[in-house]
């Protein structure tokens, strides 16, 4: 998906809402458990409850990955579905945070990127860019997919090394200002934690143009307005996640119902923080 089409999309409904897919067999309805495929199913009853709010689904790799082939099926289930049924409707991520160099990178990209080869084919994949530019760079090469580069996160360790300064530089905003240029705002996005919306000032000042992934919106306790107050741009350039309040807002057989208001709840929020900048 390019960057334009994204934004029409955001405009069309009206909402930045990515949801996130962290389906746990622990979590999900109890009457799914029968089933041949309870994760599919599950993820198919959430999507098609809230295909229209939602701009982006981003199903978290370990959540497939620890159930093995019949994780790794689910997933392919998931976006062959995404892709078929609502095709042109989404944006889609695979949250696989990779991050090496070479040809594992390569393979990592065509993992995600290459349906004739994995049966996945997402639009963007999470990266993790410690290992520097050879461990994103292959990910580029393929036309009209991104990459989303963890920049600032919201959990506790990102204390550990993402604020080192060096001449009042932290390193969060080296990444920043040197992974830009290897891509640009037409390819590449950026990973700012909701519970850090403060920091977004730092980060706009960096990478004016980028759209950025903001995880953290709901059960972690990032705040929607602070987000859209220091983040959003004047094409809103923001994706913002919401898993747990969303996807497990019931457990019983009406959970896909209670998943959509939840999502329409957030949605009409966004929607309003969305005319401000019109």
């Amino acid at each position: 998906m390019k960057r334009q089409e994204l934004i029409d999309l955001i405009r069309r409904k009206k909402s930045f809402l990515c949801i996130g897919l962290d389906s746990d067999l622990t979590k999900i309805p109890q009457h799914l458990l029968t089933t041949a495929d309870p994760i599919f199913e599950f993820n198919k009853a959430i999507i098609d409850a809230t295909h229209d709010v939602a701009v982006a689904y981003k199903p978290n790799f370990a959540f497939y990955e620890c159930y093995g082939t019949k994780g790794w099926s689910s997933l392919a289930r998931t976006i062959q579905y995404l892709n078929s049924t609502y095709a042109g409707q989404h944006f889609t991520i695979a949250d696989a945070k990779r991050g090496d160099i070479g040809n594992t990178s390569q393979q990592y990209a065509r993992a995600m990127f290459d349906p004739t080869s994995s049966g996945l084919d997402f639009d963007a994949v999470t990266v993790a860019p410690y290992m520097g530019e050879d461990s994103v760079k292959p990910f580029l090469s393929y036309s009209g997919k991104w990459i989303i580069v963890l920049a600032l996160t919201s959990n506790k360790g990102a204390e550990d090394f993402q604020y080192f300064s060096n001449d009042g530089v932290n390193l969060f905003e080296k990444v920043l200002s040197t992974s830009s240029q290897w891509g640009s705002n037409e390819n590449m996005m950026y990973v700012v934690g909701a519970t850090k919306a403060e920091m977004l000032t730092q980060v706009r000042s960096v990478v004016r143009d980028h759209f950025l992934l903001v995880p953290g919106v709901g059960a972690q306790g990032g705040s929607l307005q602070e987000v859209a107050r220091y983040g959003m741009t004047k094409e809103c350039g923001l994706l913002v996640n919401s898993s747990r309040n969303i996807i497990y807002a019931a457990k019983d057989e009406d959970f896909a119902t209670k998943s959509r208001e939840e999502a329409l709840k957030v949605q009409k929020e966004m929607e309003e923080l969305l005319a401000t900048q019109q």
